[in-house]
């Protein structure tokens, strides 16, 4: 044993040197200590995604797994990585229903089992466990409020997170395909000042007798602590219940938490109204069953045949006061349900269609709902699933880290490819112009590397490259539907038109060189172009010091122009102050403009030029950078706040004939600093590329991202993605010229940063960890004998407390197997598996640098966060 504890002192001296520095290094620890996938799962190998220097995100998922048999509960673990305190800040689901039941997520200090994952039967965590996040029923993201989060790590928070995945009905898998199935969190080391919690409700009484019309489970406790104050709620029940509802009960007065119909997707809804919870304050609850079908009585339990009564309730208290999780199993007040509201008693009407049953669809559930008032007395839909169209960036896609130059351009191919122009090693600010915007660093020459990308948008291997020797400044790019490139040069001051498969030089040029004006022959800084696909009319922006739209002819002629510049605060229709990138509405015959400067769109008929109509809203700011029409939607990225100015840089989503925003985004890695062009495509994919990080970020519609199965029996298979090893891999076998080199090279910088190191220091540095995670093995397999006994030995609750530590397997956390089996006329079957949330699974039953002129908005003065 002295051997044991030296290696044991070893190690905890050489994890005092793993303590979090940068999302960077965590990145790199892990990348060596990845779990090992399925094929079927490629996308998901990097569980740690760097953000900022204070951010991070963690992907948890099973690692491909195949559930032999229905109401199959696995269970797999990620340590924390860092040793610092931290905050999970936000929550993202990466499941269907049309594979997995539920899910729950519980924070702990030891795993049941070190495997890559295992069966629940064995438990979630050897200590107690408390429960972080559950989801079920396609239910959407989670958001938390500002400065509350989940506190992990440090001195008293959990060190490892357990993820549990119910498997219900296990038909999809009749394939034996993997499921990979998870979920994403955010996380922060910055302090938030409010610690969320967790308050479970939970009945392990209830019995629903057979053919029973209406039954009611009641649960009330006391509370006993510092006050709390309720932001979410979500309700669980399985197929019997009809509503259930959540009360803070005060001086006889019944104050409404929540209530919902468990039958609609299980989301934590938003309270209407804030609640705070009090010392002395009774928390009460009713689910509201029916046993009409039934032809034997319904138990509480975890199988198919049996029901559930939960309401989860997620608040925030102070940081000195945080309980991180409560529960309440009891009913001590009764006789106080004679006067609950009768809102409690009425089931809350569901169109059918919007029933979820596992496994089995009544109909297609809807993501954009035609009869809102017919879900009746439930959240407004908006502040809940915000499904009309809500896009997120896809934290699997590598291409943020391909680091080219300056981004200025990106656009889809007719493959639909990813386009990215950039400016290699020059960059724009102060000295690039004069005064007459000439460009005075012409003794650069042109950028001597690849300038154009062609990008997989799947993997972001680099397809294709060219553009060398062409440009000083690239900025605006724009493809027409035969694929040809269209791209403007602010220091040229030119337009190009350009074959993407030959390397005889431009097409078509428009404009003279390196002279600005603003004739009919010459641009002053145009920015973008746009090409008609019925009539192949050239629109071109231009631009910096123009304010007018010019068009040609498909040969290049000029026809027409038309805009002036702004004057006033209030600009007139058809005044610009910089046209800064276009937009086709080809079935309209509109042409729209981001009229940066003035902060606003305006759209105009191409045939006759007239004005239709300005888009403009207070959350733009005072600019917007880009535009890109697709399906209906308009897409726009507005520009950094101007000192002062509250309203952050973000993208946007509006609907296109009444100029409404649905939505907004933002990255997750790294920030918008300039977002300069968008990009968006038909299947939802939506590409913003960044002129001061030098980035690009994909982004995908939230019903795309939700996680599915790679194949599910009749069901389409996703995408897969390529992991970057792939990326990298293929890259060295196919490099389309020595550009696409350079670009590896940067890519290992981001991977491999210290390749320089000797070879004998990084094999002891390797062999070190490995030495102390036998020795770890070893001790806790000793611990676990000397503590435990034969794990084979009975489950046995000690003190007889529902959240008491219980000995032998699973002994950490709530272990509903063992303490329902104790109570009489309840089936065990199903309660092996850790769980609060059983089965639901029921067949139908008739179914078996700067830039001074790119951005002239006053640097806003350093934050600390973002």
């Amino acid at each position: 044993m002295a051997g044991v504890r030296s290696l044991l002192v070893l190690l905890v001296l050489q994890s005092s040197c793993w303590g979090f520095r940068s999302p960077l290094s965590v990145f790199k620890r892990f990348k060596e200590t990845t779990r090992s996938f399925s094929d079927e799962c490629l996308g998901t190998t990097r569980p740690v995604i760097p953000i900022d220097s204070s951010d991070f995100a963690l992907d948890i998922r099973m690692p491909g797994v195949t559930p032999k048999q229905s109401d199959t509960y696995f269970c797999m673990s990620m340590r924390l990585p860092t040793d610092e305190e931290a905050f999970v800040i936000d929550f993202k689901p990466r499941a269907s229903m049309d594979t997995v039941h539920h899910m729950l997520l519980f924070g702990c200090n030891m795993p049941s089992s070190t495997g890559s994952y295992w069966f629940c039967d064995e438990g979630t965590c050897i200590d107690k466990s408390n429960i972080l996040y559950a989801w079920a029923r396609n239910a959407p993201p989670t958001r938390l409020p500002k400065g509350v989060g989940f506190r992990v790590g440090g001195e008293t928070g959990s060190k490892y997170f357990v993820l549990q995945v119910h498997y219900g009905d296990i038909s999809a898998f009749r394939d034996n395909h993997k499921d990979c199935s998870g979920v994403s969190l955010h996380l922060t080391r910055l302090p938030q000042p409010l610690i969320a919690g967790m308050y479970l409700m939970m009945s392990v009484d209830t019995v629903i007798p057979a053919g029973e019309k209406v039954v009611n489970s009641d649960i009330s406790c006391q509370y006993k602590k510092y006050p709390m104050h309720v932001f979410a709620y979500r309700v669980h029940t399985h197929r019997l219940g009809k509503v259930v509802s959540g009360y803070r009960v005060r001086d006889e007065q019944w104050t409404l938490i929540g209530r919902q119909s468990p039958q609609l997707p299980q989301a934590f809804y938003p309270v209407e109204q804030p609640v705070d919870v009090s010392f002395g304050d009774i928390l009460a609850a009713r689910c509201v069953f029916t046993g009409e079908g039934r032809t034997e009585a319904t138990h509480i339990g975890g199988t198919s045949s049996d029901e559930m009564c939960n309401l989860y309730i997620m608040y925030y208290m102070e940081a000195k006061h945080a309980v991180s999780f409560m529960t309440c199993t009891q009913n001590v007040a009764p006789d106080m349900f004679r006067t609950i509201p009768p809102e409690a008693n009425i089931p809350i009407p569901v169109q059918p269609d919007m029933v979820m049953m596992h496994g089995h669809h009544k109909g297609k559930i809807e993501t954009e709902s035609k009869d809102k008032t017919s879900l009746l007395q439930q959240p407004k839909r908006e502040d809940v699933l915000e499904q009309d169209f809500h896009v997120e960036e896809a934290l699997d896609w590598p291409g943020v880290y391909l680091l080219p130059g300056q981004v200025s351009g990106v656009a889809l191919d007719p493959k639909n490819n990813l386009v990215i122009f950039h400016r290699g090693d020059h960059v724009w600010d102060g000295n690039s112009f004069d005064s007459k915007f000439v460009y005075q660093q012409r003794g650069l020459g042109p950028i001597e590397e690849d300038t154009i990308l062609v990008i997989d948008p799947n993997n972001a291997t680099v397809l294709q490259s060219s553009g060398k020797n062409l440009f000083y400044l690239p900025h605006g790019l724009s493809i027409d539907k035969d694929g040809n490139y269209w791209v403007t040069d602010v220091a040229l001051h030119q337009v190009f038109k350009l074959d993407p498969h030959s390397k005889k030089g431009p097409l078509l040029i428009l404009g003279r060189s390196m002279q600005p004006g603003s004739d009919q022959n010459h641009f002053c800084q145009p920015t973008d172009v746009a090409v008609d696909p019925d009539t192949g009319t050239i629109f071109v922006s231009d631009g910096y010091c123009n304010s007018r739209i010019v068009q040609f002819s498909p040969s290049g002629k000029f026809l027409t122009q038309w805009g002036e510049e702004s004057s006033g605060i209030n600009p007139k229709p058809g005044q610009f102050s910089v046209p800064h990138s276009l937009a086709l509405v080809p079935h309209l015959g509109q042409l729209c403009v981001a009229d940066r400067e003035n902060g606003r769109i305006q759209c105009f008929k191409t045939d006759t030029k007239e004005f239709v109509q300005e888009i403009k809203h207070a959350s733009f700011g005072r600019n917007v950078f880009a535009i890109s029409y697709v399906s209906g939607l308009l897409f726009a990225v507005n520009g950094k706040p101007y000192f002062g100015d509250q309203e952050p840089v973000q993208g946007f989503v509006m609907n296109f004939s009444n100029g409404e925003i649905i939505d907004v985004f933002k990255p997750v890695r790294k920030h918008f600093d300039m977002p300069h062009d968008i990009a968006a495509s038909e299947d939802g994919a939506v590409y913003v590329g960044d002129a001061h990080t030098n980035t690009v970020w994909k982004f995908t519609s939230a019903e795309k991202m939700e996680h599915r199965s790679v194949k599910k029996a009749g069901i389409e298979a996703q995408d897969i993605k390529e992991p970057e090893e792939v990326v990298d891999t293929k890259m060295e076998n196919n490099p389309a010229s020595s550009e696409l080199q350079k670009i590896q090279e940067k890519q290992k910088l981001i991977h491999e940063p210290n390749s320089g190191v000797p070879v004998v220091l990084i094999t002891t540095l390797l062999v070190i960890p490995v030495v102390g995670l036998l020795a770890i093995a070893v001790f806790i397999q000793w611990k676990k004998s000397r503590a435990f006994g034969d794990s084979e030995h009975k489950l046995e609750a000690s003190s007889g407390r529902v959240l008491g530590k219980l000995r032998g397997k699973g002994s950490g956390g709530l272990n509903l197997g063992n303490f329902f089996a104790s109570r009489k006329g309840y089936s065990r079957k199903g309660f092996d598996r850790l769980s609060t949330e059983g089965s639901d699974q029921e067949k139908d039953e008739d179914d078996g640098s700067e830039s001074e002129e790119e951005y002239s908005a006053p640097l806003p003065a350093p934050t600390t966060s973002s």
